[in-house]
């Protein structure tokens, strides 16, 4: 059957398919967890500090397994590796619902972390190539927004679960999806014909190969700032949002929903977006993006309740627009075939930094209290405006390398 769908797609769409699935699963887990976070806080009498470092633990765990996700992907084939953390995260997920605390937490989440750091590295990479390169951003801005179905669907659905039975259930439920996934994403890989181990090639055959694969320094190096300022951004927003909109009244039972809101936004986002960048340009984009995510992060710290559930949605497009825009210049600065460490490279700088983001505004509330913190978010997203300008002589200089090729 999986043979058939392969035909009938093509092996491209299958491998973006497949990707895809694994994508919305991954991306599901880790912003189900901001939904988690309150209930956790609450159930195990934790403090904002601890709530950061439990997100710090699966994020900090991801960035960690990015490079090595890479290595291995050269050695065994992406599909191997992309399955078999499929369903170490998984199993990770579903034995949450056994912890009695926050060291129990800490250490699935590490080992969910762990197992969710192959995902965005060798699916992109397997995505890149599956399409000729005229064709690649397109392909990774619909990989991309199959991430925020998973982040609107996960919270969402945990949130109802959690309203007719308890925030156990709603792990076990999340760990099974993910196991479905794994299943049938090897057979589809399969059929695609992607992510296989790798030929051995004879040594006078073996292409002279240097360095990670990045063929423009400061054009990565740029892109990856810009990526790390968006990721802190938005990951210490997310863990802050649900207290603070706690605190101006919100019922803990409603905050899946409030995310889901944002996520939504967030989906809108990727799309509305990539087309943006085609019309006017990767900067100008994330200029707007930027500014707008800042001016977002300041109304929801600092208007009423009524006001912030009206915003959510566009607070949401500002919030992942950017991320739409920089994936997909990704492969613009690395060499045809380098593409899995040079993205693992990639989400390794912005994953690890975002890591620290939530450990870091935990105690900057514990400390200073919540809206000092969440506006410093607002701030970082204004200071990536700079940098993302310095971008234009790369992407000029990217953009005459693909004309001679």
């Amino acid at each position: 059957m999986i043979a058939r769908v392969a035909r009938r797609l093509g092996k491209p769409r299958m491998t973006l398919t497949s990707s895809g699935a694994c994508h919305v699963v991954h991306d599901g887990y880790t912003d189900a967890l901001y939904v988690l976070l309150p209930v956790w806080q609450q159930v195990f009498d934790l403090s904002l500090t601890q709530v950061g470092w439990l997100s710090t633990c699966m994020a900090g765990a991801m960035a960690g397994f990015q490079v090595p996700a890479g290595f291995l992907a050269e050695r065994f084939g992406e599909r191997a590796v992309l399955v078999l953390g499929t369903l170490v995260t998984a199993l990770a997920y579903m034995a949450l619902g056994a912890a009695g605390g926050f060291t129990a937490l800490a250490t699935l989440l590490l080992v969910a972390g762990a197992g969710s750091g192959v995902q965005h590295p060798l699916a992109s990479a397997m995505v890149v190539q599956a399409y000729p390169a005229e064709r690649r951003r397109v392909a990774i801005g619909l990989y991309n927004f199959t991430g925020d179905i998973g982040k609107v669907v996960f919270p969402f659905a945990a949130a109802m679960i959690m309203a007719v039975a308890d925030w156990q259930t709603a792990v076990l439920a999340a760990g099974v999806a993910g196991i479905i996934v794994a299943v049938l994403a090897w057979p589809a890989f399969a059929a695609a014909g992607a992510g296989g181990p790798p030929q051995r090639k004879a040594a006078g055959d073996t292409p002279k190969q240097r360095g990670w694969g990045v063929r423009d320094r400061t054009g990565f190096g740029l892109l990856s700032a810009v990526f790390v300022i968006d990721t802190v951004v938005r990951l210490g927003f997310l863990v802050l949002l649900p207290f603070v909109l706690i605190a101006k009244g919100l019922d803990t039972e409603d905050v899946g929903f409030a995310l889901g809101l944002l996520f939504i936004g967030g989906a809108v986002g990727k799309f509305v977006c990539g087309f943006l960048a085609e019309r006017i340009g990767v900067i100008p984009t994330v200029f707007l993006t930027e500014t707008l995510t800042g001016a977002g992060i300041c109304a929801a710290a600092l208007l009423p309740l009524g006001a912030v559930w009206l915003l959510l949605v566009p607070i949401g497009v500002a919030l992942n627009g950017t991320s739409s825009v920089i994936y997909g210049t990704v492969a613009d600065f690395a060499d045809e075939n380098r593409h899995a460490r040079v993205f693992a490279l990639f989400y390794t700088f912005g994953v690890g930094a975002g890591a620290a983001a939530p450990a870091m505004v935990g105690s900057l509330s514990d400390i200073a209290g919540l809206t000092p913190a969440i506006l410093s978010m607002a701030a970082a997203a204004w200071f990536a405006v700079p940098i993302a300008v310095l971008l234009r002589g790369p992407l000029r200089r990217a953009a005459t390398v693909a004309v001679r090729s």
